[in-house]
């Protein structure tokens, strides 16, 4: 499992207003199989950062290594979920959704199948093998989408707010499981959430930015035990001293 290092990125937009930084000398490092979330205000940059890493969008400066190659476009070593539940193909079943970058990596249909229904199972969606997104609940449409991500085997999962459009009940369920599939996995996450609380409970450290142009402002370490009670004393520390951090980079910022 590879190591990450975010090295002084930034990304400037042409506007017609004129140049806009959308990121500024933004750093860090990863170690392998390590949970990190990214947290910010609206419109600090998180998503546009990891973006840069899956390879989407190019920087204006600085690089990004993995493993200590520098990324250079999107691989598949980098699988990714996004929040919108319209990521899966709605002509493809669950499985068939699954196997995808298998097909893309031209791995044989009978081995394919077998890897895929193995994630499904991963995720506690076996029994849905052969539903359609359209059949699926938002909760279940956004484990397909991360058995997928896990299918064809990435050394790195990139999440940008994969659960910020489900209900509450579903949302704290997803992050149960989602926890669950990291301890099985070990992957390296990269996880952006604006939902603190979702922060401390998943991450083992916690990088939190400024707001625009978003650079690193601060990172904490989560050490609290896992699995992680978000009503002791511990958690809700760590939840009151992660929004103290963003509200002085929204005071400072106005």
């Amino acid at each position: 499992m590879p190591q990450i290092e975010v090295k002084d990125v930034s990304i400037t937009y042409e506007t017609p207003s004129g140049p806009v930084q959308g990121v500024k000398n933004a750093s860090f490092t990863m170690e392998p199989s390590e949970f990190l979330c990214l947290v910010g205000p609206s419109g600090c940059g998180k998503s546009t950062l990891l973006n840069i890493i899956a390879g989407f969008l190019t920087p204006t400066a600085g690089e990004i290594l993995i493993g200590g190659n520098p990324i250079s476009g999107y691989g598949l070593d980098r699988g990714v979920v996004f929040q919108d539940f319209a990521q899966l193909f709605p002509w493809r079943t669950a499985l068939g959704n699954v196997t995808f970058g298998l097909e893309m990596k031209g791995v044989p249909r009978h081995e394919r199948e077998e890897i895929a229904m193995e994630q499904l199972r991963l995720v506690k969606l076996e029994r849905f093998a052969s539903s359609y997104p359209h059949h699926l609940s938002g909760g279940m449409q956004q484990r397909v989408a991360i058995a997928r991500a896990l299918a064809y085997n990435p050394a790195v999962l990139l999440m940008d707010e994969p659960f910020a459009a489900l209900d509450a009940l579903t949302r704290d369920d997803m992050q149960r499981l989602l926890a669950d599939v990291w301890r099985e996995t070990r992957k390296t996450i990269i996880y952006v959430t604006h939902n603190v609380a979702e922060a401390v409970y998943l991450a083992d450290r916690v990088v939190v930015m400024t707001p625009h142009p978003g650079t690193v402002k601060k990172e904490v370490p989560i050490t609290l035990r896992r699995p992680r009670d978000p009503l002791s004393h511990e958690f809700l520390d760590y939840q009151k001293q992660l929004l103290q951090d963003l509200g002085e980079g929204v005071s400072k910022a106005a």
